[in-house]
């Protein structure tokens, strides 16, 4: 590892740059996947969706075992870059592979005779109608956005601070109970409520805003268990079992309904705007999890004004 402290400040805003340019490509690409899907039946959006949930679940998984089997960060750095190099590779792969599959290939095909109409009744009726598919799937757009709005505003930066009943703070017994009732909790339930999505969706498209605007309740639940003990005097919720459950029906609630609302988002408009609606339905999803995150800064205000 490099010695970095007599260059903070330069190491900081590299570090700083880096994640902007990470980031900024992984949204370009996000789009870009979610585009590509919606050209395919409808499930297959969700089964990106349930794709994202089985990457959070693996790193859960892969800071598990580098934290049991290595407690050097050097070390654990080292199989982080590898375990990232071979995914890379494995992305960059069927990248290419996928034209050869003859099911994409299929669908590419529609999409294409249906985008060289859609070019022809461009030339006499002018540009895509981008605000009337926006209006078409508006409302599972914001679905999208404000289920991964909840999300981030108490996951992980909420749920993470949250400390055992039962484990002192700062041992290793607290640190597991970290790894195992946060995040290994949290994307282990998302990928298996995505699951569920694609088998199962319920409620309608109509109606699903109503159990995406109840799931709010779950940022005063975890405020209300022992987030930052030290500090506040009114902690509802001390049992870690009761944690557990809250974080695992979050986790479930995040992979359904958002797979449900990223499906729903492709097919409420015709079939050949749905691409179009794909990409706006990730457009809110990222935008969903850059407010839930901007959110997340004001949660130890509002638990110190809980008391």
């Amino acid at each position: 590892m490099i010695d970095s402290s007599s260059w903070a400040t330069i190491f900081f805003w590299l570090t700083m740059g880096s994640v902007v340019i990470l980031n900024i490509s992984n949204g370009i690409y996000q789009n870009s996947v979610f585009g590509m899907a919606a050209k395919l039946p409808g499930k297959y959006t969700g089964c990106v969706v349930l794709g994202s949930n089985i990457s959070g679940t693996f790193t859960s998984v892969m800071i598990l075992l580098t934290t049991y089997f290595s407690p050097s960060p050097r070390t654990s750095a080292i199989y982080y870059f590898i375990t990232a190099l071979f995914v890379l590779l494995a992305c960059f792969d069927t990248y290419f592979a996928l034209p050869i599959n003859r099911f994409y290939r299929y669908h590419e095909y529609l999409h294409e005779k249906e985008a060289s109409q859609r070019k022809t009744n461009q030339l006499t009726n002018g540009r895509p109608p981008l605000w009337k598919v926006f209006k078409q799937c508006s409302l599972q757009c914001f679905n999208v956005w404000f289920i991964f709005f909840v999300t981030l505003s108490v996951f992980p930066s909420v749920m993470m601070k949250v400390q055992s009943s039962t484990y002192k703070v700062g041992s290793s017994e607290a640190n597991y109970f970290t790894l195992l009732f946060c995040f290994l909790n949290f994307n282990v339930t998302a990928m298996i409520g995505s699951f569920l999505a694609s088998m199962y969706k319920w409620p309608s498209k109509k109606y699903l805003i109503v159990p995406v605007l109840l799931r709010v309740v779950f940022i005063p639940l975890f405020l209300v268990c022992r987030y930052m003990p030290d500090d506040r005097n009114n902690i509802f919720i001390e049992n870690d079992w009761v944690f557990l459950a809250i974080g695992a029906l979050m986790g479930l609630s995040s992979g359904y309904f958002s797979s449900c609302a990223m499906t729903y988002c492709s097919t409420t408009v015709e079939p050949r705007y749905a691409s179009t609606a794909g990409m706006f339905g990730a457009a809110f999803l990222v935008t969903g999890v850059f407010s839930g995150i901007c959110f997340s800064f004001a949660m130890p205000m509002i638990a110190g004004l809980l008391g």
